[in-house]
């Protein structure tokens, strides 16, 4: 299994977008090939999100999925760049 991890730094306007639109964020994120989960963290302004799936091609569609989503969905106060962590699991229980 392959994870990406995305952490936004002051990123109140992307959890609240996130939030609001969850049902949407859900469909998208589940018609990556291989997608096996989604998890959002909010800890205060700053956003972490945790993807799994299969392979890196999923981890890296669902990367771009996610950057086409926030660029459309949080125009008015877009976060920056996030930091990104891409790996592949040796470790699942």
């Amino acid at each position: 299994m392959h994870v990406v991890v995305r952490r936004w730094r002051n990123a109140a306007a992307l959890a609240d977008a996130l939030t609001s639109r969850s049902q949407e964020v859900e469909t998208l994120l589940r018609g990556v090939p291989g997608f096996v989960a989604y998890y959002a963290v909010r800890n205060g302004s700053d956003v972490t999100t945790i993807t799994a799936c299969n392979d890196q091609a999923g981890t890296q569609e669902s990367t771009r999925r996610a950057g086409e989503w926030v660029k459309q969905h949080v125009a008015e106060s877009p976060p920056g760049a996030p930091e990104i962590t891409e790996g592949e699991t040796f470790l699942q229980f």
